[in-house]
């Protein structure tokens, strides 16, 4: 099966002169969520941000759905869908205006997007806030509409950086119960989080950066091989403090 993301020998940043990322590459494949794990300055931001289009590759290439930005952008960039850490709203629309709006966008048809649109605002506890205005909504609930457009989309590939920051406890449940099901669906995801506990739980495979480097990808016995640890132990958080303190946990 063709990766729905591909990321190959990819260095970029802010200046040509001091790459934040050297060589890096990786795959997301339909059907398995990834997580992207590493210190804050990792180099995590910078590669989600190329894969974004934001940022242009100083050597290597990115391409979403077999396609660089360049060769096809509407098939590249109608290929995801992307939650960032802080979110990002009009304020003048409502909730439900977000979700029409990001309908349009992705031409998904009247009667999948009534069906959806229900299913999301119950799920995550938002039916009451539907006509409020995104300025009039509190951190949590304004992640949550991120969430649900991005949902509402059911593109090939999720990129998700940070989703739990302010989502209450049964927010949280509800976005990891609805990424197991679109992974189940064949969707390919992309999550970026500290939480390594949860990382491990949910996540197929891993990428761990370190100083602009991939240092470990694969799956928790690929990524326990790399820090040097016993095959048969050791949690996900044990292995990536192996990697990033040089063995000195």
């Amino acid at each position: 099966m063709e990766p729905i993301l591909q990321v190959n020998e990819l260095t970029g940043g802010y200046s040509p002169r001091r790459p934040v990322l050297h060589n890096i590459s990786f795959e997301v494949r339909p059907g398995e969520m990834v997580g992207l794990i590493g210190l804050n300055g990792a180099g995590k931001s910078t590669t989600i941000k190329h894969i974004l289009g934001l940022m242009k590759p100083q050597a290597g290439e990115v391409k979403v759905d077999g396609v660089t930005l360049e060769e096809e952008t509407v098939r590249y960039r109608s290929a995801f869908a992307y939650v960032p850490e802080t979110p990002v709203l009009f304020d003048e629309l409502t909730v439900e205006e977000h979700l029409r709006l990001t309908g349009m966008a992705y031409s998904v048809q009247v009667n999948q997007y009534e069906a959806r649109e229900d299913e999301l605002l119950k799920q995550f506890q938002m039916m009451p806030k539907r006509k409020a205005f995104a300025s009039h909504l509190s951190k949590g609930m304004k992640q949550k509409v991120m969430i649900m457009n991005a949902l509402l989309a059911e593109p090939p590939l999720y990129i998700i950086d940070e989703p739990f920051l302010g989502l209450d406890p049964l927010g949280i449940r509800s976005l990891l119960e609805r990424l197991v099901e679109v992974k189940r669906k064949g969707a390919a995801i992309l999550m970026s989080s500290h939480i390594l506990s949860t990382v491990e739980t949910y996540c197929d495979r891993f990428i761990v950066m370190h100083h602009g480097k991939v240092v470990a990808v694969g799956t928790l016995e690929d990524v326990r091989q790399a820090a040097g640890m016993d095959m048969r132990g050791g949690s996900l958080e044990d292995a990536f403090y192996k990697l990033v303190t040089g063995g000195q946990v």
